[in-house]
């Protein structure tokens, strides 16, 4: 049904409630109206006991289900017409039903509508809900001081499950029902239903609500006792805080702990700045770089030039990368860390303790801390899989690649992924014949098919053999050619190469500093919940160690959530929002997303309507000679609301900048086109796409009419 069918039906509901307090048909539910009508009723039910129960059962369920004014009275009333034990059975299981019956109405009615106006905010609500509802609601129904209907309404529009709803208020509700019939079985001596809860009965319920959360607090309170019980808890800290690795997660967590005046120590075992400096994010956008200016020296024709070369060195092009590092370095310096009031401690941390880590320089010197908490920032490093034969030739991974001076001639990439196409295209354009073995349908599988297209397309114009599908099955390089096998469908490929780049993900770093041993939860990832603890309360993960993203902003972003709620704990602490997360893929053409794209909202059921805009139609991507791509913006059906935006395209990275500004702060396609860019610049496409939204959902109705209007003007 359509949603304003249903909005309908929402009208028509407020109106009978209207009429119902019109006509004052409220007091037909009253108190008094059953001590009036006391002796009637009960000779009605001593003389036909069963259709007298079932009449009332009907009508209480219907009282319910409609929230209507009453319940409280009929509760009474149960009491003295059919006695505590009939009355309670029948108010329990009327009540129930009927609150479950307005508990689905209401997600019938408004729970699309919630969720798609709320659906941002509700995002952090939901999982909890679904998990812990039941409880939570358990707790709502122990107290009758909250108005049940706006209980059952409230709940219609999250997701609770609907049997997890009914039983759960089955139990919650029986305590204030057989408060409420058990006074009804001396209903001559009540005057109202204010009466019948004194102020400490009241609060006896108040406290039996209470209890729950109480009973949950002690036990987190035992559990933790019986996780710390095997060390002693020092009686004074030596830091606030120790972090466990120096590279985003780890940075940020220290600048924010110390910018707020706590006492914090980071250990870093290798180099200040993590992968990000040294091994990912800069180092391959530098080489990126340069390679890019290569493509466009061949390229030169297509700008009106005769001809053009570059005569190049790759040694001095991966020194040229090196500087950039070396340029970038002071930014995540020992020095400027301890200039900030960082203690930094360079060696290997290990944990002996939940409040002590062991600090063993490079030198051999031992140094022991004691901290309230500890935050794993200790990242991730490139998986190698277990190929046959691959551990006989030496292996580049994103690690160690950088160390290359010599271009290999013949490169086999194994990873259709981010880092596997970077790399690939890279090395191509720097002269390398590359192999890209991707073992899934496609590369970049995790967008949607006409990203991976595009670029694709783009690959195998410049040369790059892709080959997807395709799984790797063994590595020979005892003679002097060195060849990787692989198999598709069915059919076997031979591949030599000079050197192989394993690209297919990456470990988060688990061993090797005391997790194991003091027994912290792990999986693929350090095991945190949302608010990035450990099963030890005091011991919090970020970054790539923790996940569930792996990028060098998701980890700066954890670490505000670890650093905040490590000090901060237990007067208060914040669930980590993941709800609006960029990510690029600086490819050519740039790869760049927000939210969700076509392949995830059908995933997960989430309805959508696409809206498209070229970049081939820009004036500017025409001028740059880079009029290739696509703006795809998903949005709730109907509405200019964005769920998710995927650029393709020069620069999409900087271009993704404002989509995130407005997922971030609820801005919808009608402020973006109704915002000035410049022209002419790429930043254009965000609002043309923005136009062709609104041209797709015109008022036709209200256009027709203007046009008449004009017709009419002109006589």
């Amino acid at each position: 049904m359509r949603l304003d069918k249903r909005w309908w039906l929402l009208g028509i509901f407020a109106g009978l409630l209207a009429l119902f307090y019109a006509f004052d048909l409220g007091r037909f539910l009253s108190l008094a109206n059953f001590k009036g009508a006391q002796g009637d009723l009960e000779a009605w039910r001593a003389a036909q006991p069963l259709r007298a129960a079932a009449a009332f059962f009907a009508g209480y369920v219907v009282v319910a289900a409609l929230s209507l004014p009453g319940a409280a009275a009929m509760t009474v009333a149960a009491g003295a017409l059919f006695g505590l034990g009939w009355g309670t059975l029948i108010v329990s299981f009327a009540s129930t039903i009927g609150a479950t019956l307005a508990f689905l109405a209401a997600r019938w009615l408004l729970g699309g509508w919630v969720q798609e106006r709320f659906g941002e905010r509700l995002a952090a609500l939901n999982p909890g809900i679904a998990k812990e509802g039941g409880f939570y609601l358990f707790t709502l129904r122990l107290v009758p001081a909250l108005p049940f209907f706006l209980i059952n309404l409230a709940m219609g529009v999250t997701a609770l499950r609907t049997w997890t709803f009914y039983w759960v208020s089955q139990i919650g509700m029986l305590a204030g029902t057989l408060v409420y019939v058990n006074a009804g079985t001396q209903l001559a001596r009540i005057e109202s239903l204010s009466g019948i809860v004194s102020a400490r009965v009241m609060g006896s319920l108040v406290l039996l609500g209470i209890f729950p959360l109480t009973t949950r607090k002690l036990i987190d309170v035992f559990r933790a006792r019986k996780i710390y019980a095997r060390w002693k808890r020092p009686k004074s800290f030596d830091r606030n805080l120790v972090v466990i690795g120096g590279g985003s997660a780890g940075l940020v967590t220290a600048y924010i702990a110390v910018a707020i005046k706590a006492k914090v120590t980071l250990v870093e075992k290798h180099a200040m700045g993590g992968d990000c400096l040294n091994t990912g994010c800069v180092p391959s956008k530098a080489l990126i770089r340069s390679a890019k200016f290569l493509s466009h020296v061949h390229r030169a024709k297509e700008f009106g030039m005769r001809s053009a070369n570059a005569d190049f060195d790759f040694g001095e092009v991966m020194e040229r990368v090196q500087r950039v590092i070396k340029e970038i370095e002071p930014h995540d310096s020992v020095r400027r860390y301890m200039e900030l009031g960082v203690d930094v401690a360079l060696g290997a941390a290990r944990i002996v303790s939940p409040w002590e880590v062991e600090i063993t320089r490079p030198d051999g010197q031992v140094r022991r801390l004691s901290t309230r908490a500890i935050v794993i920032a200790a990242g991730a490093r490139p998986f190698v899989p277990p190929i046959p034969g691959l551990d006989q030739v030496e292996v580049l991974t994103s690690d160690n690649v950088w160390k290359l001076r010599q271009r290999p001639e013949r490169l086999v990439v194994l990873g259709g992924g981010p880092i596997g196409c970077e790399l690939a295209q890279t090395f191509a354009r720097l002269g390398s014949c590359v192999t890209q073995v991707e073992m899934l349908p496609r590369i970049l599988s995790r967008e949607d098919p006409e990203v991976s297209d595009l670029v694709t397309e783009r690959f195998r114009a410049e040369g790059i053999n892709v080959l997807v599908g395709h799984k790797a099955l063994s590595v020979h390089g005892g003679g002097i050619e060195k060849v990787l096998v692989t198999e598709s469908g069915g059919r076997r490929m031979h591949i030599p190469f000079d050197a192989i780049l394993v690209a297919v993900g990456r470990s988060a770093n688990l061993k090797g500093y005391g997790l194991e041993e003091l027994g912290v939860t792990t999986g693929r990832t350090v095991e945190v919940n949302g608010y990035l603890q450990t099963n030890f309360p005091n011991i919090y993960a970020a970054g790539d160690v923790a996940g569930p993203y792996q990028f060098t902003h998701t980890a700066a972003h954890q670490a505000w959530y670890a650093a905040v709620n490590a000090l901060f704990d237990p007067f208060k602490k914040f669930r980590a929002d993941y709800r609006v997360i960029p990510w690029a893929t600086f490819v050519e053409p740039e790869v760049a997303r927000v939210g969700l794209n076509e392949l995830e909202a059908k995933e997960k059921g989430v309805p959508y309507e696409v809206t498209v805009y070229g970049l081939n139609d820009l004036d500017r991507a025409i001028a740059d000679g880079e009029a290739q791509g696509f703006i795809k913006v998903l949005t709730v059906p109907g509405k200019d609301r964005i769920l998710g935006v995927t650029i393709v395209g020069d620069h999409a990275g900087e271009l993704l900048a404002e989509w995130v500004l407005a997922m971030t702060h609820g801005i919808g396609l009608n402020k973006i086109l109704g915002t000035i860019h410049t022209y002419p610049t790429l930043a254009e496409a965000n609002k043309h796409v923005a136009g062709n939204w609104k041209r797709a959902h015109a008022p036709q109705a209200l256009i027709a009419w203007v046009a008449r209007y004009h017709a009419w003007r002109r006589g």
